[in-house]
């Protein structure tokens, strides 16, 4: 049988790329963890791990396991911490896995909400630019819920949180900011303030595009999700953003698309949410 002990042996070989210095790290001997690591192999059915000169790779039934070891690992230890906190041995800590775009519209006025209702929590976001970025890493066990577009092919739980419109930004003085609205297809010969290859939001956009019957041109890419409004306020191009990210004070021309285009969002878990989890979750929807 498998053993969470196993699991953790081949994480710790993996990551630090050596059998002596993850037998240093772990207080074992070196032959002791050896025969940890055979025992899992038999119980795997093929090697997990090719020995070489100098350091280990893992075979491709090990990459195939490797996901699932961080993820029980990863559970391993939120079950645990949730133990203690029932106990009031120890403060609980929020993990909270999403994209940049939704770190700037969505979750700062539920952060806000959630702080005030949990002051003694405390909340460790990760952030990724592209939506499988963000399944695969909630598979690897990465945080205890993830928030962003609706995830294909999920196998967990979800839960719905509406919808978020995207716009498009432009510079106060640009030839399309005589009105409210615009198709898309009126900016076909536009350069755009595009994002970088691997960004969520350039999918979203070449997407949109390529439906509207063109190939966006572009201006300049960032990686940045809140610097694309700033640019296009400084008169660079159009830029498509989610609404929610605008500050208050955009001295630029916002454009509502015709149709519109909505993005669903969702909050998702690998199970049913812990306490905390299941807590923030009704904060989102509420």
């Amino acid at each position: 049988m498998t053993t969470l002990r196993q699991l953790e042996y081949l994480v710790t070989v993996v990551d630090q790329g050596s059998f002596t210095r993850a037998a240093e790290l772990l207080h074992v001997t070196q032959p002791a963890l050896s025969h940890q690591i055979r025992t899992l192999e038999r119980s795997a059915g093929s090697p997990l791990l090719e020995r070489l000169p100098r350091a280990v790779r893992l075979t491709p039934t090990g990459r195939a396991m490797m996901p699932h070891a961080r993820a029980a690992l990863a559970d391993a230890e939120r079950a645990r911490c949730a133990a203690r906190q029932a106990a009031g041995l120890e403060v609980g800590e929020l993990q909270i896995a999403t994209l940049y775009s939704v770190t700037l519209g969505v979750l700062p006025t539920a952060l806000r909400r959630w702080r005030q209702s949990h002051p003694d929590v405390g909340i460790r976001l990760f952030e990724h630019r592209h939506t499988d970025e963000l399944i695969e890493a909630m598979y690897a066990g990465q945080a205890d819920l993830a928030v962003g577009p609706e995830p294909a092919g999920w196998t967990g739980n979800t839960f719905a949180l509406g919808t978020e419109e995207l716009v498009v930004a432009v510079a106060a003085d640009d030839p399309a900011a005589h009105g409210s609205t615009v198709a898309l297809k009126e900016l076909a010969d536009r350069a755009w303030v595009h994002y970088t290859p691997g960004h969520g939001l350039a999918d979203v956009l070449d997407l949109a595009c390529a439906q509207a019957g063109f190939d966006p041109h572009v201006a300049v890419r960032t990686e940045q999700t809140a610097a694309a409004p700033g640019l296009a306020a400084a008169g660079l191009g159009p830029a498509l953003v989610p609404d929610n990210i605008l500050p208050t004070d955009f001295d630029g021309h916002v454009l509502h698309l015709d149709p519109p285009l909505h993005r669903t969002l969702t909050a998702y878990t690998r199970g049913e949410p812990d306490p905390l989890a299941a807590a923030f979750i009704k904060v989102l929807q509420s």
